[in-house]
C-alpha cells in the first residue's frame, strides 16, 4: 500500500517571518499520521522553517537546485548548501522552471543525478502543455520526460524519487484535470516506470498529482487508484486549505 504524500510548493510567496508563523501553526496542527507531508518554501525561508519544524516529521524541501556541485554560478544554490541546512529533499523540473527558465529534460536529468549523488530525495515534475494535449502528444511528452529525466538513475536510487504529474494547463489557471484525465496520465506514467524498472518498482513508486489541487477536488483526485498524493501550489499558501488536503481521508 502506497502512502499518501502531500507536498506544498510555496513558489515565490510568503516572507521569512510569515513562513515561521506558518510552520509553527503547521507543527501544532492535527495531521493525519498516515500521510507524508512536505513544504517547499523559497530559499531565504529555509533556515528558519527548518528550525521551526525540526523533529516534527514534516519534510522541508527546496524548490530547485543547481546541476553543479559548486562554482561560479551567481545566484544559484548547490546540494551541499542545502544539505548543510538539513535539507534533504528538492523539487526538480517544475513546469515553471521548464517554461520560464528554459530547463530542458537533459538539464533536469543532470539535476536529478546530482541530487541523488548527494543522497537527496527528489520530486521530479512532468506534464504536458495544453497545446501538446490538444495535439494528442500526451503520451509522447510524458515518455520523453520520464525516460530522459530518469536516465542513468539506478534501481537502488529510484525509490528516492517521487514523480509529480502536473498538466501545465491546470497550474495556476483554476482549471483542473478531471479525475479521469489525471488517472489516465498516472496509469501511463506507472506503465513507463514498469518498462524501465519492472512491475515491483512501478507498484511501489509514488506519483503525485499537481495542478490546481484544492480542498474541493482533493478527495476525488486522491481516490483514483494511481494517484498517491498531491503537489499543491496556491492552496498550500493558506494553512487551513493545506490541512484540509492533508487530512483528506480523515
Amino acid at each position: 500500500m502506497r502512502k499518501l504524500y502531500i507536498a506544498g510548493n510555496w513558489k515565490m510567496n510568503i516572507t521569512p517571518s510569515q513562513a515561521v508563523e506558518y510552520a509553527k501553526k503547521l507543527k501544532d496542527s492535527d495531521i493525519d499520521k498516515n500521510v507524508k507531508v512536505m513544504i517547499a518554501p523559497s530559499f531565504v525561508c529555509l533556515p528558519d522553517v527548518c528550525r521551526a519544524l525540526n523533529n516534527t516529521g514534516i519534510i522541508v524541501a527546496a524548490q530547485n537546485v543547481n546541476n553543479n556541485q559548486k562554482g561560479a554560478f551567481t545566484g544559484e544554490v548547490s546540494c551541499e548548501m542545502l544539505k548543510d541546512l538539513g535539507i534533504n529533499d528538492v523539487i526538480i523540473g517544475h513546469s515553471e522552471r521548464r517554461q520560464y527558465y528554459c530547463e530542458s529534460d537533459e538539464l533536469i536529468n543532470e539535476k536529478v543525478k546530482i541530487a541523488l549523488d548527494n543522497n537527496m530525495d527528489v520530486i521530479l515534475c512532468i506534464g504536458e502543455t495544453l497545446e501538446q494535449r490538444e495535439n494528442g502528444e500526451l503520451k509522447s511528452v510524458l515518455k520523453k520526460q520520464v525516460y530522459t529525466g530518469l536516465k542513468d538513475v539506478s534501481d537502488s536510487d529510484i525509490f528516492k524519487i517521487t514523480l509529480a504529474y502536473e498538466p501545465v494547463w491546470a497550474i495556476g489557471t483554476g482549471k483542473t484535470a478531471t479525475p479521469e484525465d489525471a488517472q489516465e496520465a498516472h496509469s501511463y506514467i506507472r506503465y513507463l516506470i514498469n518498462s524501465l524498472y519492472g512491475e515491483k518498482v512501478s507498484e511501489k513508486i509514488i506519483i503525485q498529482y499537481g495542478g490546481s489541487v484544492k480542498p474541493e477536488n482533493a478527495k476525488q483526485l486522491m481516490a483514483c487508484p494511481d494517484i498517491d498524493g498531491a503537489l499543491v501550489g496556491g492552496a498550500s499558501l493558506k494553512i487551513d486549505q493545506f490541512l484540509s488536503i492533508i487530512n483528506v481521508n480523515k
